[in-house]
């Protein structure tokens, strides 16, 4: 399975975060699957890949040419995929995912997934959108949604493919659900 995950290129100050986005890139390389990302080496994103890789697994990047550019790229990927822009990555990511993941990140992290979520809600893409609330990271996010349906403007039917987890168990759960 191809999953993406959508994650920070900076590494926070939780270290607990950093063990998370470890083991699930653990997981990732150990079951056989692929890794689809942002293609950094650095923060949270260098994390996920080399635990990814150093466990079996390939991982493949997707960047823009102006981060290859200012050479923010991973050199040691299964495969680095240079996109003209923003808008083209985020479309190969999509393309090449079959289960989507956001762990905690900044506006890009939101802006991807936030993508996800809707084409979800739409009926546009069939395949898990997990987010991870961290921490409570997400909180803010989930309490949003459920305003949404509060007040009409969206529907718990509607938002039933997005699913937060807990844990990094709880992301491998849904995971293996997936691929039956």
């Amino acid at each position: 399975m191809n999953v993406t995950v959508y994650l920070g290129a900076n590494e926070g100050n939780d270290p607990s975060l950093r063990k998370a986005v470890e083991e699930l890139g653990a997981w990732i390389g150990r079951n056989g699957h692929v890794l689809v990302y942002g293609g950094s080496e650095i923060g949270l994103m260098g994390v996920l890949a080399k635990s990814t890789m150093a466990n079996g697994g390939e991982a493949i990047g997707v960047e823009p040419a102006f981060f290859v550019e200012n050479e923010l790229q991973y050199d040691g990927l299964t495969q680095l995929i240079v996109t003209a822009d923003m808008s083209e990555r985020k479309a190969k990511m999509i393309e090449l995912g079959e289960a989507f993941v956001a762990m905690p990140g900044g506006t890009g992290t939101l802006e991807e997934i936030s993508e996800i979520m809707s084409k979800v809600s739409l009926g546009h893409l069939d395949a898990p959108c997990i987010i991870y609330n961290h921490n409570g990271f997400y909180d803010g996010l989930r309490r949003l949604l459920d305003k949404m349906t509060d007040t009409g403007l969206s529907s718990k039917d509607r938002q039933k493919g997005i699913v937060f987890a807990e844990s990094v168990g709880e992301i491998i759960e849904i995971l293996e659900t997936t691929q039956g």
